[in-house]
C-alpha cells in the first residue's frame, strides 16, 4: 500500500492506513427524488438554486457515517451545462459546490473531495475530443485546488482511457486521486479492457485508489471488485448503486419491470427503480463482504440515502451519530419484547 507519511496526501492516505474510508455519493438521484433536480440532463443546478438543500444533504451523509464530503460537481462540466444552455453558470456552480462541501467538511473534520466525471464526449479515435476532455478536467480540478480539497475523485468512467486523462490531470496537482470505473452490461470497459486490467493501468499511472462506482448493484459488482483486488496493490474502491441488479440484467439501466406497464418508454431507469431498491441490510452485507476482500474505500452511489450509508458504517463496526436512531424493535407495540407492552397487541402480531 501507499506510504501514509507523504505530506502531500493531506489526510486521505493517513485515514486509509487507519482503516476503511466511507464516501457517500448519489446526490443526483436523492435531490431528483426530493424535487430539486431534473432527471434526464441531471445537471446539478440545485447547487445555485437551493444551496441550503445541498449543504443539508452533506450534513445528513456525514451524520450517517460518511468520512468524505464530496463536492457536488458531478455533471457540473461544460458539456452538461451546454445541453441546458447554462454554460455561463459553469464556474459559479463549481465554486459554490466546493464552498458548500468545504463548510460541512471543516465543521465535522471530514475529508473534502473535489469531483470530476465522465464527459460523454470522449472518443478514442478523435485526438481533438481528448484535448477538450483534458481542458474540461483542468478547469474543474483548478477550482478544486483553489478550494483546498484533500483529494480529487474521478468517477463513473466507462472509457478507461478517459479515466487515465482524468488521473493525469489530478496527478499534476500533487493530490491523491481516487479513480473509479463504470461497468455496464458487458463486463468490460468500452474499449474492451477488463476492470482488473484497467485498474492495473490506473495504478501504474499513479492512482491512489482504483475501483468501481455506480451502474452495478451489490450482486453484480462484487465479483468484479474481487478480481480487481487480486490484480492491484493499491487501495481499492467499491461504490455500487443500491439496486438489485442480477446476472441477466447486471446494470441498473438494464433492469426491466414485468409487473408495471405504465413507465414511459418501458425502462425503469432512472425514475421507476423503486421496486428494485436494496434495503439497508443488503448494503451492510456488501460492505462486510468487500472489506473482507481487502477493499478499503467504500460507499454507495446513485440511489443512496443516508440510511444506506449508516448501514455501511455499522457493518464496519462504527457508531456514527445517526446510530443513536438505529432500529430497536424491542419496544414496538406489536412486534416488541419489552415486558411492559400490551399482551393483547403482542398476541395480534401474527394477524398484522
Amino acid at each position: 500500500m501507499s506510504d501514509a507519511s507523504n505530506p502531500q496526501d493531506r489526510g486521505l492516505l493517513a485515514r486509509l492506513a487507519e482503516g476503511p474510508v466511507i464516501c457517500a455519493e448519489g446526490y443526483l438521484f436523492e435531490l431528483e427524488r426530493r424535487g430539486y433536480l431534473q432527471a434526464g440532463a441531471f445537471v446539478p443546478e440545485v447547487v445555485l438554486e437551493h444551496p441550503d438543500l445541498v449543504a443539508q444533504l452533506h450534513e445528513e451523509f456525514v451524520h450517517a457515517g460518511s468520512d468524505v464530503v464530496e463536492a457536488f460537481t458531478y455533471y457540473a462540466h461544460r458539456e452538461k451545462l451546454r445541453l441546458i444552455g447554462r454554460e455561463q453558470a459553469l464556474e459559479p456552480i463549481n465554486r459554490q459546490a466546493l464552498a458548500l462541501a468545504a463548510s460541512v467538511a471543516r465543521r465535522h473534520g471530514a475529508l473534502l473531495a473535489g469531483d470530476i466525471c465522465n464527459t460523454n464526449i470522449y472518443d478514442p479515435n478523435d485526438p481533438a475530443a481528448a484535448d477538450i476532455v483534458r481542458s474540461m478536467f483542468e478547469e474543474q480540478v483548478g477550482w478544486a485546488m483553489e478550494a483546498e480539497v484533500d483529494f480529487v475523485i474521478g468517477e463513473t468512467f466507462s472509457w478507461a482511457q478517459e479515466a487515465l486523462i482524468a488521473l493525469d490531470v489530478i496527478k499534476a496537482t500533487g493530490l491523491p486521486a481516487v479513480i473509479t470505473l463504470a461497468i455496464h452490461r458487458e463486463p468490460v470497459t468500452r474499449e474492451g479492457w477488463t476492470p482488473a486490467e484497467a485498474c492495473r493501468r490506473l495504478e501504474a499511472a499513479g492512482a491512489t485508489v482504483v475501483g468501481l462506482n455506480c451502474i452495478r448493484g451489490p450482486r453484480t459488482m462484487l465479483p468484479l471488485v474481487a478480481r480487481i483486488r487480486e490484480s492491484v496493490d493499491c487501495y481499492v474502491a467499491a461504490l455500487p448503486v443500491p439496486y438489485r441488479t442480477h446476472e441477466a440484467e447486471p446494470s441498473f439501466q438494464a433492469l426491466t419491470d414485468p409487473d408495471c406497464d405504465c413507465v414511459p418508454g418501458g425502462r425503469p431507469f432512472p425514475t421507476a427503480l423503486d421496486p428494485f431498491t436494496c434495503n439497508r441490510f443488503e448494503l451492510g452485507e456488501f460492505a462486510r463482504a468487500t472489506h473482507d476482500l481487502g477493499v478499503d474505500y467504500l460507499g454507495v452511489c446513485c440511489g443512496a440515502g443516508p440510511h444506506h450509508i449508516r448501514a455501511v458504517a455499522e457493518a464496519l463496526g462504527r457508531r456514527p451519530p445517526a446510530s443513536r436512531y438505529s432500529p430497536d424493535m424491542s419496544r414496538h407495540a406489536f412486534l416488541g419484547q419489552d415486558p411492559s407492552l400490551n399482551q393483547r397487541n403482542l398476541d395480534y402480531a401474527s394477524r398484522l
